[in-house]
């Protein structure tokens, strides 16, 4: 798949998102606000953020798969990542907010004064639950399609919305019960669903930005590949680091020191191929063959 493809499908999953998103966050604003629930306005605003990360997470896309130039010989995959580290702080950032706003009503307001959510409240968060559940599994598909890790912050996104919405169902449902305290009580449950996904983007964009290695199944898969070729003896060295969302490899190889030097080069060459072929994340590699000297 090419970069072009993989940023039409970007555009098509984040055009989806964000008339989704609109759509919804109108729908529970006007719902909190009827039905005097707290914590369907804080669901609102949680949902009004993701249009914002969407439209982050398209630049970043479209910035991260920008061909290679002069000033950038190795690409600018790392700006997607940049992009899920924005993310990360807006969601984070509303999340506080949403906290914020829940823990003063808690600690600062009469049980007695708070009023009990309508019923409309509760339809918006079932209906809201549904929505962005479907929406993390539809972004979810594509961004393992295109392996985009942008994309995938923004699938994440949409999950701590519907979790943000199963604790704003619980909290309406309980004060509509007798419970009063359990609507602002459920907004603050979402802001710590809210901070503990906005960490874990952040954590995987992190990993990516400081040149974190592959996992070791996948560095597992690469020696054995190497290794399936007959004229490699052994190999002294096997490095592989991830850039973006790509994989960049070093690896050291002993063949025959008899071997000529163009016969060592097509060696090389072909473990650089057979690399490249059975691994699609793989951009570069660099195959430095060492001579092996046979001892009686």
């Amino acid at each position: 798949m090419t970069d072009s493809d993989s940023q039409q499908i970007a555009n098509k999953v984040s055009l989806i998102a964000i008339t989704a998103n609109l759509a919804l966050s109108a729908v529970k604003l006007s719902a909190g606000i009827a039905a005097h629930s707290q914590a369907m306005v804080s669901d609102a605003i949680h949902s009004a953020s993701d249009v914002f990360s969407t439209v982050v997470v398209i630049i970043g896309i479209k910035l991260a798969s920008k061909e290679p130039d002069k000033e950038h010989p190795y690409g600018h995959e790392r700006l997607e990542c940049v992009a899920a580290t924005i993310l990360a702080m807006v969601l984070f950032m509303t999340g506080l907010g949403i906290g914020m706003e829940a823990a003063r009503n808690i600690f600062n307001s009469n049980s007695n004064d708070l009023k009990t959510p309508g019923i409309l409240a509760l339809i918006a968060a079932i209906l809201s639950i549904a929505v962005k559940e479907g929406m993390y599994w539809y972004t979810r598909h594509y961004a393992k399609k295109i392996d985009s890790n942008a994309l995938m912050a923004d699938a994440w996104h949409h999950r701590s919305d519907a979790f943000s919405s199963v604790g704003a169902l619980i909290g309406i449902a309980g004060a509509r019960l007798g419970f009063p305290l359990m609507d602002p009580i459920a907004s603050l449950v979402i802001f710590i669903f809210i901070a503990k996904a906005a960490f874990d983007i952040f954590k995987d964009a992190m990993d990516k930005m400081v040149d974190h290695s592959c996992d070791e199944e996948t560095e597992r898969h690469i020696y054995d590949c190497v290794m399936n070729n007959s004229h490699v003896i052994g190999i002294d060295l096997l490095q592989t680091r991830i850039f973006g969302n790509k994989i960049y490899v070093d690896v050291e190889i002993q063949a025959d020191a008899s071997y000529t030097l163009e016969e060592a080069h097509h060696i090389a060459e072909t473990v650089h191929n057979d690399i490249e072929q059975n691994f699609p994340r793989v951009k570069h590699i660099m195959v430095h063959v060492n001579p092996a000297f046979h001892t009686k």
